[in-house]
């Protein structure tokens, strides 16, 4: 690992640790109307609106949260795929769920899809995807959770990644390495910014 890679990694674990501190503080009764403008500015997108396909993250946590999403998106006709962390690797799949009892724990405590139950999503040609982390920055470069799941799926994705966000944890340029990728749209409880 080069230097710059290095100070890069040490930057962003600092950055990491503070956001999830301030973000921890937010309040439940504001976290839950911050996150209740957030999807409902998602479900305006023309992209939602199009697609009959949603891949999105189950939140837990001080993420933002994707109940209400994932169920509009049923009500809307969708197809619903959640991911799934493969095993001694830093790579996700998506399958489809129907209802909640698709889920379980699965890696770092996130609900995941049952494999047996579900159908695992092998075209990544088209689609929303819901992109967590906890800053973004006015590229669309995010500030994850340091394991690269999304970079590497989002690198043959071919339809459109949204990141959540909000506003006050959006910043003008974060750190970002080589591999990192970009989302299309950010949408915090203030606005939508294509990048």
């Amino acid at each position: 690992m080069s230097v710059n890679n290095m100070d890069i990694k040490s930057e962003k674990t600092e950055l990491r640790k503070a956001t999830k501190q301030g973000r921890s503080k937010i309040e439940g009764g504001v976290k839950a109307e911050l996150d209740a403008e957030i999807q409902s500015r998602v479900l305006t997108l023309r992209e939602y609106m199009q697609t009959d396909i949603l891949f999105t993250y189950v939140s837990k946590g001080i993420e933002i949260s994707t109940r209400e999403l994932i169920f509009a998106a049923w009500a809307n006709g969708k197809k619903v795929a959640v991911p799934r962390c493969i095993p001694d690797s830093n790579e996700m799949e998506f399958y489809i769920i129907k209802s909640p009892d698709d889920l379980c724990e699965g890696s770092y405590g996130l609900l995941e899809p049952i494999p047996e139950r579900c159908e695992k999503v092998t075209d990544h040609s088209h689609g929303v995807c819901i992109v967590p982390g906890l800053s973004f920055d006015a590229e669309g470069y995010r500030l994850g959770y340091g394991k690269g799941y999304y970079d590497r799926f989002l690198k043959g994705f071919s339809g459109t990644s949204v990141g959540l966000c909000y506003s006050s944890y959006v910043k003008f340029k974060l750190p970002r390495g080589e591999y990192d990728m970009s989302v299309d749209i950010i949408a915090t409880e203030r606005y939508l910014r294509r990048v």
